[in-house]
């Protein structure tokens, strides 16, 4: 919510005021005392709950300060007790966005010692403020009943909720409206055009918060559905690119493999399908980070030299943050083999082992090897061990050259134990378009492995 500035009086406009702009020059105290003394000058509602909003938001911040210490805390204690007791006055006359801000402050722990989330007592207050037609106060009033968080699961109040919040233009309640009418759940019938006519207003009305529609409509058009939503992969491609606009990783992600393989009528482009991998990887997006592990595997020409380090580094980042199967029995397979970091069989075998638990299909064989005490691959004409572990990964790829336009092989490889008499370097792949017949088989499922 943004500050209100009241053009009759200045005293009262406490636009510059907010955290991080022209307040951060002021010491925190001289700021809040100006703007508090403002404030009690107006019986204005607004103005004293944005006054509140002040105090939360500097308290926030004297939590995050790294060189926080106890009279910090002890200061942003202070302000949080004062903004919840002007919340409270503010909440009992029937403030709806007061109401909202001091729910918000019980969900999300700041009022609990332990800052643990209060949502017995937050409920009521997101009931109270819904009922003053606040939207987000009804969008998360019908999350509430959606989940059982607070009170008793109901679907029908939290579709009415939702419906409530849908109307006052919040777009996450389009989106979850739009999506329960086409998929018939939270007890609504199918209804494939008006779930359509939702996504589409959530659509126009998206926000970083809130980007879930733009992504949702982009795959229904990939794929059309019965004679209602149309196929078409150009509309398709627009609105990933507007959700990705918004640094949504699925639809970054998406980006990455269209301009890798060439789908939905992308022309291929290994500079784009890397930035948009890379977008989505600074997210944590598993896939992304294990599409980077395949890039920096073979490299890309004139644009990205292959480097073994980073695709260990991210195909790490992938298993040990983001759990992917493929990426954990890869990592397994990197330290077996030495592939970017020094070789260390007894971690390999950990890797394997967790892939396994996954259900990895290679990493149980691999382990099933280990078990009847066949010898590990030792593949020849390795370059020598790193004796240093690898590099944080890298997030931006080499710019491109203004004339290149070459497309890269992006097999990053089923990573099936090969021959001792093979080469197993991403390098080497990429610079050996006649490797015999089993490397080409090797390149192809790892590839089709990570793709699918």
């Amino acid at each position: 919510m943004s500050l209100i500035s009241v053009n009759t009086d200045p005293l009262l406009d406490h636009s510059h005021l907010k955290p991080g702009q022209n307040a951060s020059l002021l010491s925190y105290a001289k700021t809040i005392n100006m703007y508090h003394s403002n404030a009690k000058k107006t019986n204005d509602f607004e103005i004293q709950c944005d006054f509140a909003i002040f105090l939360v938001e500097a308290a926030k911040r004297l939590m995050d300060d790294p060189l926080d210490d106890h009279s910090q805390t002890d200061v942003s204690h202070t302000y949080l007790a004062e903004a919840a007791k002007l919340l409270r006055q503010l909440s009992t006359r029937g403030h709806g966005p007061s109401q909202y801000y001091l729910a918000n402050m019980f969900a999300s722990g700041l009022l609990h010692k332990s800052h643990k989330p209060e949502f017995d007592k937050a409920f009521p207050l997101f009931v109270q403020a819904a009922k003053h037609h606040h939207p987000d106060a009804a969008y998360r009033t019908a999350k509430c009943y959606e989940d059982g968080v607070g009170t008793r699961r109901d679907k029908a109040k939290a579709a009415q909720f939702y419906r409530k919040a849908a109307t006052l233009n919040h777009p996450g309640a389009m989106y979850r409206l739009g999506l329960a009418q086409i998929k018939g759940d939270l007890g609504m019938s199918i209804n494939i055009r008006d779930g359509h006519k939702w996504l589409k207003r959530s659509a126009e009305a998206s926000t970083a918060e809130y980007p879930h529609a733009l992504h949702e409509l982009a795959q229904l058009h990939e794929r059309g559905l019965a004679s209602i939503i149309f196929l078409d992969h150009e509309y398709a491609v627009r609105l990933y690119q507007e959700a990705a606009s918004l640094h949504y990783a699925p639809s970054c992600f998406r980006l990455g493999e269209c301009y890798e393989f060439g789908r939905l009528g992308c022309t291929v482009d290994p500079h784009l399908s890397m930035h948009y991998y890379s977008l989505a990887a600074e997210q944590g997006h598993p896939q992304a980070c294990f599409a980077l592990t395949a890039w920096y595997l073979v490299g890309a020409q004139d644009i990205l030299p292959p480097d073994d380090e980073q695709a260990f580094a991210w195909a790490l980042r992938a298993a040990d943050h983001g759990g992917l199967p493929k990426a954990v029995y890869a990592v397994g397979y990197f330290y077996e083999v030495g592939i970017g970091i020094q070789k260390n069989h007894a971690l390999a075998m950990q890797y394997y082992a967790k892939a396994a638990q996954y259900g990895e299909k290679r990493a149980l064989r691999r382990m099933q090897q280990e078990h009847q005490t066949l010898e590990p691959p030792t593949p020849a004409n390795r370059r020598r061990p790193l004796s240093q572990p690898p590099s944080q990964p890298s997030l931006a790829p080499t710019p491109l050259a203004s004339e290149a336009t070459s497309s890269s092989s992006s097999c990053s490889s089923d990573l099936n134990s090969p021959s001792s008499h093979s080469k197993t370097s991403g390098r080497r792949l990429s610079l050996q378009p006649s490797s015999p017949a089993w490397v080409k088989k090797w390149s192809q499922k790892f590839k089709n492995g990570r793709s699918a």
